[in-house]
């Protein structure tokens, strides 16, 4: 079997070489470039008018999440999310450094991997968007009207927390599945023994719909396969999850071959509401836990981290219609549910072809009790009773695939480099266009909805090669945005994305563009740290604590000269942006502070920390340019011998 499967692999990667050079010799052809059509005029937006489409790519290892506008390929933004970020001083800052807390410590990076946007019945409402940590498992949630993040959450009894972070159709959840089983509670046990001893854990966060607070309901503990992604049931399905398994096997090393034995894995069929039910009525079983829930508060801009210590567990076999199996060809990866929540895709990685379940049939099996035997006491469903159709060789190496909302779909294939287009119900290809170069996931603004907007479609690769200027041995990721309106798909733009997306989410424009907030009221600011006139603006000596109240408007700090500062102090510079405009940032730097600037908003608080170790007069100045007397806006501190007896002083403009 071993030799079989080194054949396989050797003939995917001869695939793939040969995929490379056709695309290198499409590159040119009729039709694929802006000289041949006028896929220069659709992506051009002209200066001072706006995108079309919001598009929201996660980062990857970059730990973060960035926007660009579609269809210009415009990068925006990039929103700090479990990475600290210097540019605004994004974990460095007092008031966001809890954001980083865990139950392994201070942990200033994760692998972002999903977005996904909140939604009211089934279509996408632009409150927040959520995207989850891989590495160290946890979800956050981003405001969208002040695109940062405001809530983080830690997920114990998980690891690579990857089939995560999709949504149910009214947000009623947040849902986040294990890659990687794992020992729960967790303990020291031999690896060999990972067979029928390690747990998968699904965890369902509910989330207000107020305030968008998250907290996890429960968490169903499933056999010890790796739960690659997910979707939620949509509207004939609403109440269901569906998750994709490999290692059905359960191996535990060379994973390239000792998982991918099996004929067939599983894609975990799970009722939600049911369990829902089970719970809400005294159901599971609360075990200890240890995990952190980061908040951030805009009205005080301060974060706070709470260590919660249980959580509630489901065993699925002790809720009856709980959790079925459907079987499904071979290692899939993608799990993806059309607008009509019939069909259930499962991309199986080293399939021929593309199967798709049904979920009416699916109900029918399980009413009938259509079985064909059960694993760990969860039913498998039979094969061809919840079959829907077989895509016949569309392609090599599926991975993903999106929907127009008009009865097609869209999927990638990473070996053989094309996103291929077949119609929901015939299984017919329709089209197929190449990529540059082995896409990863696809996505379509609204996609992950009842409603699919149906315009583009934006291709994410994962090897660039040639298509830009060399810039060394790394190289950004490319993605290429097609136009899909027609009966066809055209190529429009190639752009590069930061970090390593793998996926995006996209809303119209229109959505989010009336709710984004221009600056933080003053007068709102409960901060305990603001200053909130100049008049109050103040230094404060506790022990070897230095508090600096300051205030901050074009073009000065206030106080912007102050003594008394020893060697050894510990200098908090609280800093209050007294802006009430739209885009009128300062900064903050301090000579010597090991840490980051600070980009304060209007109306804002931030606190940076600074610990002198020298004597001498020390600069500090505004990095946000702000007005014409921009560099006028400066100050200094000066610091004394720690044994010195110059007592605290500030002032604004005396000599």
């Amino acid at each position: 079997m071993k030799k079989a499967i080194n054949i396989l692999v050797s003939l995917v990667m001869v695939a793939g070489l040969v995929s490379c050079n056709n695309g290198e010799n499409k590159k040119g052809s009729k039709g694929q470039g802006g000289l041949a059509t006028n896929a220069a005029e659709k992506v051009y937006v002209a200066p001072g008018e706006h995108d079309e489409y919001y598009a929201f790519f996660s980062g990857g290892y970059s730990g973060n999440l960035t926007v660009y506008g579609l269809p210009s390929g415009r990068m925006f933004k990039e929103i700090p999310v479990f990475s600290q970020f210097p540019t605004s001083g994004y974990g460095y800052s007092e008031e966001t450094k809890p954001m980083f807390n865990t139950s392994f410590g201070f942990v200033p990076w994760d692998d972002s991997h999903h977005p996904d946007i909140s939604q009211t019945g089934g279509k996408l409402d632009g409150r927040w968007i959520f995207i989850n940590g891989n590495n160290t498992p946890r979800i956050a949630r981003i405001d969208l009207e002040t695109f940062e993040t405001v809530e983080i959450i830690e997920l114990p009894n998980s690891a690579g927390n990857h089939s995560s972070s999709f949504i149910t159709e009214n947000t009623e959840y947040v849902v986040a599945g294990t890659r990687f089983s794992v020992p729960v509670p967790q303990r020291d046990m031999p690896i060999k023994d990972y067979k029928g001893n390690f747990k998968g854990a699904l965890s369902f966060i509910s989330v207000d719909q107020e305030t968008g607070r998250m907290g996890i309901k429960f968490q169903l503990m499933m056999p010890g396969f790796n739960y690659d992604l997910s979707h939620p049931g949509r509207d004939k399905s609403h109440g269901w999850f569906f998750f994709t398994t490999y290692n059905t096997e359960e191996a535990n090393t060379l994973m390239e071959v000792n998982s991918s034995q099996n004929d067939k894995d599983f894609i975990a069929a799970v009722n939600w509401k049911v369990i829902e039910d089970y719970v809400n009525n005294g159901g599971g079983t609360k075990m200890p836990a240890n995990y952190a829930h980061n908040v951030y508060d805009h009205d005080t801009h301060l974060a706070t981290s709470t260590m919660e210590k249980e959580v509630l567990t489901v065993d699925p076999t002790k809720v009856p219609g709980a959790v079925f199996f459907l079987p499904t060809p071979k290692s899939p990866h993608g799990c993806d549910v059309d607008p009509t929540g019939e069909y259930i895709i499962g991309n199986g990685k080293l399939s021929a072809d593309l199967t798709v379940h049904s979920f009416t049939k699916m109900l029918d099996a399980i009413e009938n009790k259509k079985f064909d035997g059960e694993a760990y006491g969860i039913p498998i469903l039979k094969f061809e009773d919840v079959l829907a159709g077989t895509v016949k060789q569309p392609g090599l190496g599926p991975l993903h695939t999106e929907f127009d909302g008009k009865g097609n779909a869209y999927t990638t294939f990473f070996i053989s480099s094309e996103v291929v287009k077949w119609k929901l119900g015939t299984w017919e290809v329709l089209d197929r266009q190449p990529v540059f170069y082995s896409v990863g996931h696809g996505m379509i603004p609204g996609g992950n909805s009842r409603e699919p907007f149906g315009k583009y479609f934006v291709a994410m690769n994962k090897i660039t090669k040639d298509r830009y200027l060399p810039t060394g041995p790394e190289l950004e990721h490319s993605a290429q945005l097609f136009d899909i309106s027609g009966d066809k798909m055209e190529l429009l733009l190639d752009f590069p994305t930061h970090g390593e997306p793998h996926y995006a989410a996209g809303i119209r424009a229109d959505i989010l563009k009336k709710n984004s907030k221009q600056f933080y009221k003053l007068a709102d600011n409960k901060n305990p740290y603001a200053t909130l006139s100049e008049a109050d603006a103040r230094v404060e000596r506790k022990g070897n604590e230095v508090h600096i109240y300051m205030t901050t408007i074009r073009s000065h700090f206030t106080p912007d000269n102050i003594e008394g500062v020893k060697v050894g102090d510990k200098v908090f510079f609280h800093i209050t942006n007294h802006e009430q405009d739209f885009d009128v940032p300062h900064g903050f730097a301090m000579i010597g502070a090991n840490n980051a600037e600070l980009l304060i908003m209007p109306g804002q608080t931030k606190t940076l920390v600074w610990e002198p170790k020298q004597v001498g007069v020390w600069p500090f100045y505004c990095t946000d340019f702000c007005s014409a007397l921009h560099q006028e806006m400066q100050g200094y501190v000066r610091v004394s011998p720690a044994n010195s007896n110059m007592e605290l002083s500030w002032s604004l403009g005396e000599d």
